[in-house]
């Protein structure tokens, strides 16, 4: 008796370091095949290329790259500007706290939401050297579909 209560114990913490390892790795596969990245030379080809793309992203952002949740509305986007300041149609956050991206990718901050400097439609835009790092959740792309009756 004592043998099959080692073996069974045995057997369940094999099961449970089992489960420990494979959990995550199976979020990370999930969560990963659901996202899409890409490049572009240029704003006006992203926008051309990926109806998803802001439309308030200058034609003329340069090194545009772009990522995206296919399952909701989360999104990244980091292109060169070639103007100094955020596009025109963006407006300052005014002290409002921005939340954190809700993907990312290696080209992406992970600390960008503390420098937020305002709002593109539904995204919350970072400048840093002339570099545009531009994030939207979910909830604010539910709530921008909402509103324009999509």
């Amino acid at each position: 008796m004592r043998g099959v209560l080692i073996g069974v114990v045995g057997g369940v913490v094999v099961l449970g370091v089992a489960a420990a390892v494979a959990v995550p790795e199976a979020r990370q596969w999930y969560d990963g095949r659901h996202e899409q990245t890409s490049s572009y030379a240029t704003g006006k080809k992203a926008k051309q290329e990926r109806e998803s793309v802001p439309r308030w992203l200058p034609d003329d952002a340069a090194s545009v790259e772009y990522a995206m949740r296919t399952t909701g509305g989360e999104r990244i986007l980091k292109a060169t500007l070639g103007e100094a300041g955020l596009p025109a149609q963006c407006e300052p956050l005014d002290g409002a706290a921005a939340p954190a991206p809700e993907i990312s990718a290696s080209w992406f901050p992970s600390d960008v939401a503390g420098g937020a400097k305002g709002r593109c439609g539904s995204y919350y835009v970072s400048l840093k050297n002339g570099t545009l790092y531009a994030w939207q959740t979910n909830a604010d792309w539910v709530e921008e579909n909402r509103n324009s009756g999509a």
